[in-house]
């Protein structure tokens, strides 16, 4: 167990042994009580899931028990915590990343992975923080129990008759809502306390209450009379009672150590540890003192079902009150401990022995002088309030009793101005407990108030009622959790001028403990929320979540996102997952496989029911966004293609969301596997098409944004394909064929650019300096830049980017075609050109323009077959302005195409479909006149060297009318390409080779 002494209690110092130390003989001992007052235990394998179904535990105690059990089986690495000087004392005693939390975060894990494990070795939850934080969530769920299945039974087998006051005690506790919650209250306080002693014992290795026996002896007072030696006020005989009869004291020291003996009494009753109080009591030497604190023969009194099983049938106190009447010895008691209280108050006797006895008799005012943190002030109201709700019940069962007091509040209110005012001379044990009526709060928000305001209570107490987490107590004893969320939310919520909002605010802790108390409440109370409160715990649970998320997020535990994203909203569950996505689009594959996991094993992965998010509807998001032209600047002095060259990566580097393989746990792993490629394919062809359209420039450097695409689909798509070919859909065979096709074609692209690289490094290099190796190896690229090219050009059973089956569509209503692009204009040396924003109506920004065509649909153009594959009449347009041959263009003014869709619309505009044939003809219009005229400019080098290619007749003939390349050459691209070939005879025919005939 890791010690943190900044979480000690303020009471609880191991460095500070002055106040206790010299009266105080520590021996090392066991604590011989088996007292907890923690939630019930439960001992199983898998606590929500079994491995065919989901076990749903109503007992939230149990639940949250369960969970840490299996929790603690786990080897588990700590989360990165929040350093330490930011972290408050006070939130690692009572919400740190307590066991609580990591309980709760497991069960949403098992919650909403039925078909996989319940629970992740991967989970890890900032152990480092949790010491003690389970304290709230151990009240939570003890009052959730309460409300959930009522108050519990008593057994059949441990009722007596005739009935004894304990067991009507017992009864009137589990039938009353109010009384039980006092009890639930009482318990937990004391379970807090009982760890603090716990702690302390471990970490000194003594325990509260360690003496030697007969410590408690009055031995200096013995001794001085032994000795004869009289002192004024000083006792003359030893008994217990000579104080009291004789008016006089024992001597300083034996008082001090009778009074350092009767705190370790107090903190042993206040951590609710009865039994263990009344043993030191008799080891000190001090039998007579143990008997005033346990009448009736060590019964435990406690109106609780636990006390009722440890009494078993013990009989004594039925025999007593046999012959005395039911509740007669039980009231004598309380006003005896009552009148002794009292009279050692008047005395001036010792605060620890005044409350000891005030403890037992409800007499508020003699126990709050000592409470001087939160906790004690709210277990003397909270046990008193409870003593006496039992006490008034047992009072109307007498003949003759209190029946005119129908209700506790009624009780109070015919007490007010009474209570403090008798004495006991004038009101004896038959009128008990009208002596203590008027100091209890009438419910449960004036006992919280009291904590806040009451002049009874010690500074500190109304001090500490403002901190968050004794906020957060109050309300949950309240039963007030819609006030409890509202506040909570206030406290971590971004403030309106916060520019970042996806970063964490307010307290982690806080963070992490309303994100857990969300999720149990939605898990155990899912049938229980009635309108309002639904509202309330989806809207700012929503909220709370998502913060958490966030902070999770942004201390890279990105694998443990879904277990919260996953009880989010729709719209929340994917922004959240589309910005981390971003966010991390350039981090390491193992932080993006941790949100790809995150994502696919917590969601469904198809649309279901639109509460939830799906995986589908995420990547569908981030690929539509990566798509998207962001504003920014451009530098107009460098050049486009190298800026859209750099940026056509990022575009790219979305796929890589689609490539990673889903773990075979969640359901449909292969279908959904084969989903994601599919996906892939689709959308890496729409980006093909686009970067072809912006790497036309005869540069160097590869289109890296193509590059990348391939090199994320190559290893997917090396394995087997039967499942991604075995579905009924046209497309999928179609994707499959372009991608190869484009693969090929950016293969191609590649041999001209590694040998237009060769070209330029030796054109640096004077002809007579190059070496024989360094010519050969510019021959050598330029034949295989010929090669890969007229291997792509001269496919005759499958033409380059020819689908062998498009869709034909077949309407009778008008079906119009549409194109929409965003483009850059830019001269011919590669500047950026800004439009005239006052004669440009379609600019976007400085830079981008939004090209739009509509046109209706002809036979051989939207309608039919499309048997020229040129793209029709919208991709001619466009591939002219691409070419920079628009009628009232600028000379060598070109349009850059950022990005490209076309469809098929309605009358009304709405769209019916996509229009492939349009895009994909507009990339046969710009790519195969451009591969043409590279091969020609590849001819003509090798020809200046001396090396002419064999196959340039044939590179003729292919941009002849017979192959069908002819027509989709602008009149700029036939110039180039005659003015080259002019170029080619001319250098033959310095070689001295003879013009064809």
């Amino acid at each position: 167990m890791e010690v943190d002494m900044e979480t000690s209690p303020s009471y609880f110092d191991p460095e500070d042994l002055s106040t206790r130390e010299r009266y105080r003989r520590y021996g090392k001992r066991h604590s011989t009580s088996s007292h907890d007052n923690s939630v019930s235990k439960f001992s199983g394998t898998r606590i929500l899931y079994d491995g065919q179904s989901i076990e749903r535990r109503p007992n939230a105690a149990l639940f949250l028990e369960d969970i840490k059990q299996e929790v603690e089986s786990f080897d588990s690495d700590q989360l990165e915590g929040t350093p330490a000087k930011t972290q408050s004392a006070l939130w690692r005693k009572s919400l740190a990343g307590s066991r609580g939390v990591s309980e709760v975060d497991a069960a949403a894990d098992s919650i909403r992975r039925p078909g996989s494990y319940s629970l992740k070795s991967c989970k890890r939850e900032d152990d480092a923080l949790s010491d003690g934080g389970d304290t709230t969530f151990t009240l939570f769920a003890s009052l959730l129990d309460s409300a959930l299945q009522g108050n519990e039974e008593l057994p059949e087998d441990l009722m007596l008759s005739p009935t004894t006051s304990h067991l009507e005690a017992c009864q009137f506790v589990v039938a009353d809502h109010t009384a039980q919650l006092g009890l639930r209250i009482v318990q937990w306080l004391e379970g807090l306390a009982s760890k603090v002693l716990d702690l302390d014992n471990e970490v000194r290795g003594s325990h509260v209450g360690t003496y030697l026996p007969s410590s408690g002896v009055w031995r200096h007072t013995q001794r001085a009379l032994k000795k004869g030696v009289s002192k004024p006020k000083t006792v003359h005989h030893l008994d217990f009672d000579a104080p009291t009869r004789e008016h006089a004291e024992q001597l300083p020291d034996d008082k001090k150590q009778d009074e350092s003996l009767l705190e370790d009494v107090w903190t042993l009753l206040r951590a609710g540890r009865l039994e263990e109080a009344c043993d030191l009591c008799r080891s000190a030497g001090q039998p007579w003192r143990a008997a005033t604190l346990c009448p009736f023969g060590g019964l435990d009194l406690c109106p609780s079902v636990e006390a009722l099983v440890k009494n078993g049938k013990n009989r004594t106190l039925q025999a007593i009150e046999l012959e005395s009447g039911i509740g007669h010895q039980w009231r004598l008691w309380k006003w005896a401990t009552y009148c002794v209280s009292e009279r050692i108050a008047e005395q001036d006797g010792g605060k620890y022995e005044t409350a000891v006895y005030a403890a037992q008799c409800s007499n508020l005012k003699r126990i709050l002088p000592i409470c001087t943190d939160w906790e004690s002030a709210c277990w003397a109201m909270a046990k008193s309030w409870l003593d006496v709700q039992v006490d008034l019940e047992l009072a109307r069962l007498q003949p003759g009793g209190m029946d005119q007091f129908k209700t506790y509040e009624d009780a109070i209110d015919r007490s007010h101005g009474q209570g403090d005012s008798v004495s006991p001379s004038t009101v004896g044990p038959e009128n008990w407990p009208l002596q203590v009526l008027n100091q209890q709060p009438r419910h449960l928000s004036a006992l919280l108030q009291k904590l806040h305001s009451s002049d009874s209570v010690h500074e500190a107490i109304t001090q500490e009622c403002k901190e968050q987490h004794r906020q957060i107590e109050m309300n949950l004893m309240m039963g007030d959790i819609p006030h409890l969320l509202d506040v909570i939310w206030s406290w971590i919520s971004p403030s309106e001028d916060e520019e970042n909002v996806f970063r964490p605010h307010g307290d982690p802790q806080m963070i992490r403990f309303g994100a857990h108390l969300v999720l149990v409440l939605r898990y155990l109370l899912v049938d229980q929320m009635k309108d309002a409160f639904r509202e309330k715990i989806m809207t700012v649970g929503d909220l709370i979540l998502h913060m958490y998320a966030i902070f999770l997020f942004s201390k890279h535990c990105e694998e443990l996102v879904g277990i919260y994203a996953s009880q989010l909203a729709n719209h929340r569950c994917i922004d959240l997952f589309v910005h981390m996505m971003e966010l991390r689009l350039n981090s390491s594959v193992h932080v993006k496989y941790k949100i790809f996991l995150s994502a696919i094993e917590y969601l469904p992965f198809s649309p279901g029911d639109d509460s939830k998010g799906s995986f589908e509807e995420i990547v569908e998001r981030v690929l539509s966004r990566s798509r998207e032209i962001k504003p920014g600047k451009y530098d107009k002095s460098s050049n486009v293609a190298e800026q859209h060259r750099l940026q056509s990566l990022q575009k790219a580097m979305v796929i890589q969301w689609l490539c990673f393989t889903p773990p075979s746990t969640i359901n449909d792993a292969q279908a959904s596997s084969a989903k994601l490629l599919l996906r892939a394919l689709l959308h890496s062809n729409i980006l093909f098409r686009e970067f072809a359209l912006i790497s036309m420039w005869r540069v160097p450097a590869m289109p890296i944004g193509a590059h990348t695409l391939l090199s994320f689909l190559a290893e997917p798509l090396k394995q087997p394909t039967e499942t991604l070919l075995s579905t009924e859909d046209h497309d999928v065979s179609e994707n499959l064929r372009e991608f190869q096709d484009w693969s090929e074609y950016y293969s191609c692209d590649a041999t001209y650019r590694n040998w237009l690289k060769v070209e330029l490094e030796n054109v640096e290099v004077s002809p007579l300096e190059l070496s024989v190796e360094e010519k050969q190896r510019a021959i050598a690229a330029a034949k295989e830049t010929l090669n890969s090219s007229f291997s792509l050009l001269l496919r005759k059973e499958n033409p380059w980017l020819v689908p062998t089956e498009d869709h034909v569509y077949e309407s009778v209503e008008p079906l119009f075609l549409e194109l929409h692009a965003i483009a850059m204009l830019c001269l011919p040396s590669g500047e950026c050109m800004c439009p005239d924003a006052t004669l440009c109506a379609t600019l976007l920004n400085n830079y981008c323009i939004e090209v739009v065509l509509r046109c209706l649909a002809t036979d051989g153009d939207g309608l039919g077959p499309h048997e020229l594959n040129d793209g029709g009449i919208l991709a001619t347009v466009i591939a002219a302005g691409f070419k920079g041959e628009l009628v009232r263009f600028q000379a060598g003014v070109t349009m850059e195409i950022l990005r490209l869709d076309a469809w098929y619309s309605s009358k009304d505009g709405s769209p019916e479909g996509p229009a492939t044939y349009i895009v994909r003809g507009l990339c046969r219009r710009c790519c195969i006149p451009e591969v043409i005229l590279r091969c020609m400019q590849v001819s003509v080098s090798l020809v200046e060297s001396g090396n002419p290619p064999e196959s340039h007749d044939e590179l003729i003939e292919v941009a002849s009318p017979e192959t069908g390349f002819l027509h989709l050459f602008s009149q700029q691209q036939l110039q180039e390409f005659l003015l080259l070939e002019r170029e080619y005879w001319i250098c033959k025919l310095e070689l001295g080779e003879e013009l064809p005939c």
